[in-house]
């Protein structure tokens, strides 16, 4: 389909299909009778991040990334006799979000009676789920938890910052969840039923970030053959989180600054503007202020974004929320894997509590992950644990701990663990580092979720330590 395609004789003239699509809230796919994508709506652009070009002709299933789409696709049982079906799922996005969604599929007839396609509207449910509603509401906000002093002051403090529109500037070290807090602003929020749409200011070239957020006009540069919106503009009405924001470029930080004063976009290649109703919500793991003393902030855009600042306090400073964060964690993944396991083993529950979490609660995360993954029976022990856990040095863990780790895991790994015995932390995290790009054929992707990080933490580490 043609992205001028028209409704003809509903008005007095031709109407474009995107310009009505578009105004509807909720996300609209129409099918080929194949099943493949015809176009989509912005609101659906939004939700999944493909855009309606790069999706055209492909098989929906490639695009919603349903977990229905891989059991029995419910457009295969219609024929045109067929009345709407609806049913609850969710979706994978282009950021590997999950997304629990409302999806209502129909077939379309033409005139002769037969089917000429499909159509399917896709609704975001998350700030109805109810997947968290086992957790304590009085040690949580949203799907955050916590019971430490500093968690309780900032759960006491989010419902009224949720309410306005200010900007928010959330700060943090790496997997403290940053990216679970904006989102649960944006969820408890009156933007709420709108699209929270995530751009990482680091992941992208200049070049490309600037068209990804303030979109292009066709023919702005090679390559742009048709207009592109930008993430301003899908995230209307909704909430735009810009996540690594120290690491925007200079000339994208102007541009940002301007957008903040005017709420006016300027797409790539254009001189006309277009209002967008958006908030803004920034993250970073950097010291923005010292950035501003080296030149590589501007001051003006700090000032701007930091209207409300949040700080997320490291894992190692909410003695308080491990064992509630070991629980919740287990509880999840036992349920979600089916496996009945009734805790930890005393040793195996020391090691957690005495291992400091560089990664933070995203390494907490997959570190439980894995260990529900590897136990096969009642309770996970120490050798269900990473061995860069076991391996990793402890400060509050006492001699008798330690030699029943090294028992444990064997006398080929205590040798490893007496090896690294005398070298300090960051010595041995790049040894870790080196490791897990051997055991993963130098994939950054593989070694990251093998240290439990992020790949924008392994990469921001290789560089730390010089590792080519």
């Amino acid at each position: 389909m043609s992205y001028l395609s028209t409704i003809q004789g509903l008005f007095e003239s031709p109407i474009a299909l995107k310009a009505i699509i578009d105004e509807i809230p909720m996300g609209i796919l129409i099918l080929d009778p194949r099943r493949r994508i015809i176009t989509l709506n912005r609101a659906l652009e939004a939700l999944t991040g493909f855009y309606r070009e790069e999706a055209a002709g492909i098989g929906c299933h490639h695009i919603l990334r349903s977990r229905i789409c891989f059991k029995q696709c419910p457009l295969l049982k219609m024929d045109r006799h067929s009345g709407p079906v609806s049913y609850s799922s969710d979706i994978i996005n282009k950021e590997r979000q999950r997304i629990p969604i409302r999806v209502t599929m129909a077939p379309l007839i033409d005139l002769n009676g037969d089917i000429a396609g499909y159509i399917e509207t896709v609704e975001d449910i998350r700030s109805i789920n109810t997947d968290d509603a086992g957790t304590h509401p009085a040690f949580s906000f949203s799907h955050i938890i916590g019971k430490s002093p500093k968690m309780e002051r900032l759960f006491q403090t989010l419902p009224l910052i949720a309410q306005n529109d200010s900007s928010v500037l959330i700060t943090g070290e790496t997997g403290t969840g940053k990216d679970m807090l904006a989102e649960a602003i944006h969820e408890s929020s009156s933007r709420a039923k709108g699209p929270f749409i995530k751009v990482n200011c680091g992941a992208l070239p200049e070049t490309l970030l600037e068209s990804e957020l303030f979109g292009h006009r066709k023919g702005a540069f090679t390559g742009a053959v048709e207009n592109k919106p930008g993430r301003f503009r899908l995230a209307q009405n909704g909430t735009l989180f810009l996540t690594e924001i120290g690491d925007l470029p200079i000339s994208l930080q102007i541009k940002l600054l301007t957008f903040l004063d005017d709420k006016i976009v300027y797409p790539l290649g254009s001189s006309k503007g277009v209002h967008v109703d958006v908030r803004v919500i920034a993250g970073t793991h950097r010291d923005l202020e010292h950035m501003v003393s080296t030149g590589g902030f501007r001051e003006d855009l700090l000032f701007r974004l930091n209207v409300v600042r949040l700080h997320l306090p490291p894992l190692r400073e909410r003695e308080e929320d491990l064992r509630l964060l070991i629980d919740h964690f287990l509880n999840n993944f036992s349920m979600h894997f089916g496996k009945s396991i009734k805790g930890f083993t005393n040793r195996a529950l020391n090691l957690l509590k005495a291992y400091p979490y560089p990664g933070n609660v995203r390494e907490l995360r997959n570190i439980i992950e894995y260990s529900v993954n590897i136990c096969q029976n009642g309770r996970i022990d120490i050798d269900h644990l990473p061995a860069y856990l076991v391996e990793a040095p402890h400060e509050n863990r006492s001699p008798a701990e330690t030699a029943a780790t090294h028992q444990s895991m064997g006398n080929e790994k205590q040798k490893g663990a007496m090896d690294r015995r005398g070298k300090n932390w960051p010595e041995i995290e790049k040894q870790m580092i080196l490791d897990a790009l051997y055991n993963a054929g130098g994939r950054r992707s593989k070694a990251a979720g093998l240290l439990g990080w992020g790949r924008s933490t392994l990469w921001r580490k290789m560089k730390q330590y010089n590792i080519g």
